[in-house]
């Protein structure tokens, strides 16, 4: 997978137009400061006037000995770059995903327990409309609300804990429009069985039953949606950081292809990627666990 990753990568960079050196020797001294002397530096400094060939074999030379290699631009190692946004960004995540459950769980429950109910045709309604907004537009609405209207939330930027609010809620409120609905599903599948009507005959009121006897079967479609939606997560976290100016490996992704800082890009679509694959096997083993039946 890191392989594949790092050479599609690598092969997208190279089909772009232009003069790659010219980008980065932009990215270095500015465009005020940009020469063709400069930029032909910058082309025999990094070997851009190699065979595309024996730049990608230097590169996957290095993968297999775990290092990442410089950026084009800073000089600065790739794998300590990484490491300091990895952390910006598995923060969003996390903001991302508590928001999404506060929001889906509650209202996915209330419209399963009366599907076809008002509740239940107003929240589908809601989340088609939510849905259809791109993530850049609703951050951009919700920062025109709460931080130009309201003023009660920074636009952009970072160093506390306000400026996480609203690119997590952004983030979260894309996921939450069809989790509401995942969870609306399972619950509603969830009262109609059999198990949970004999329950309730037994006289069980319907919240203690729910949580006796529903919440595990109706937690294992949900949480295997979440591992389907980590694609869109890292597709909304590449999106978002931009806008919010978000210091996490989206914005890096972004500052990283416009600038054609090849090794920061090789290096950060390897760490999206792979963080992918890790994120779906956690949730395959968290589905195991709730749902003793798939290890037979």
């Amino acid at each position: 997978m890191a392989l594949v990753i790092g050479i599609v990568s690598f092969a997208m960079m190279e089909a772009l137009p232009g003069d790659a050196a010219y980008r980065i020797a932009a990215g270095r001294y500015g465009y005020d400061m940009l020469t063709g002397a400069a930029a032909e530096q910058v082309r025999i400094e990094l070997g851009l006037d190699r065979p595309a060939w024996q730049r990608i074999a230097d590169w996957v030379g290095h993968i297999l000995m775990l290092d990442l290699g410089r950026s084009a631009v800073t000089g600065d190692p790739v794998a300590h770059a990484l490491s300091h946004q990895l952390g910006h960004s598995i923060a969003l995540a996390v903001g991302a995903l508590l928001f999404a459950l506060v929001i889906a769980v509650p209202t996915g429950t209330l419209a399963g327990l009366r599907p076809g109910g008002a509740f239940d045709r107003i929240l589908g309604g809601l989340t088609v409309v939510f849905r259809a907004l791109p993530a850049f537009l609703l951050g951009i609405i919700l920062m025109l609300f709460f931080a130009v209207q309201l003023g009660i939330l920074p636009a952009a930027g970072h160093g506390h804990g306000g400026h996480l609010l609203l690119p997590s809620l952004t983030l979260g409120i894309v996921l939450a429009t069809v989790l509401s609905r995942v969870v609306r599903n399972a619950v509603a599948e969830t009262v109609a069985s059999e198990a949970f009507q004999f329950a309730r005959h037994k006289g069980l009121s319907m919240g203690t039953a729910l949580r006796r006897h529903g919440a595990r079967n109706a937690a294992v479609p949900v949480v295997a949606y979440l591992g389907v939606q980590a694609a869109l997560l890292v597709e909304g976290v590449v999106v978002v950081e931009s806008i919010f100016a978000w210091p996490g490996i989206g914005h890096a992704l972004t500052h990283a292809i416009f600038e054609r800082d090849v090794p920061m890009l090789q290096g950060t679509a390897l760490m999206l990627g792979l963080g992918f694959v890790l994120l779906s096997f956690t949730v395959e083993v968290i589905c195991l666990a709730l749902d003793p039946r798939r290890r037979a």
